[in-house]
């Protein structure tokens, strides 16, 4: 039962494309935590941000770079892509109460005129992850292929 819920998936294309979109996106963002890449801060002063500046608990800050970088690792190979997505959705609902964008607004911050970032993007990924519930990893994913080996 759980193993059809979260490897069965249909051979289409939007799957594909919402998790290819949601994967390109937020491994970017999982490589500034982990590596520095992109002009991140890398792994330790990440762990220090979110541990002695935001508070946030070791095991929580861990739990969030594993799922930017690896959980869109998987989404990008379709590798448990209805798993990553609830992940996916539990952090962008996390950071936008933890980091309280909803109180600066909707809008990213493109002019420089508010005091941070708004809150579309973390609204953008979350309806992108929910598709993926209902789709699947779609064409091309692991799912599909490991769903075929192994169902009942």
């Amino acid at each position: 039962m759980m193993f059809d819920f979260f490897f069965n998936t249909e051979d289409t294309f939007p799957g594909l494309i919402v998790r290819l979109t949601i994967g390109c996106i937020m491994i970017a963002h999982g490589s500034q935590k982990l590596f520095g890449f992109f002009g991140g801060d890398g792994f330790k002063n990440t762990m220090y941000y979110f541990t002695d500046i935001m508070h946030v608990p070791y095991w929580l800050g861990l739990l969030v770079i594993t799922t930017e970088f690896f959980g869109s690792l998987c989404l990008i190979f379709g590798l448990a892509t209805k798993f990553w997505a609830m992940g996916m959705i539990c952090l962008m609902s996390g950071i936008l109460i933890v980091a309280n964008h909803v109180k600066i607004g909707f809008f990213m911050n493109w002019t420089g005129k508010q005091e941070g970032e708004g809150f579309e993007y973390h609204l953008l990924i979350i309806g992108l992850a929910v598709t993926l519930l209902f789709t699947g990893g779609g064409a091309f994913s692991a799912d599909q292929i490991l769903y075929e080996c192994f169902k009942n």
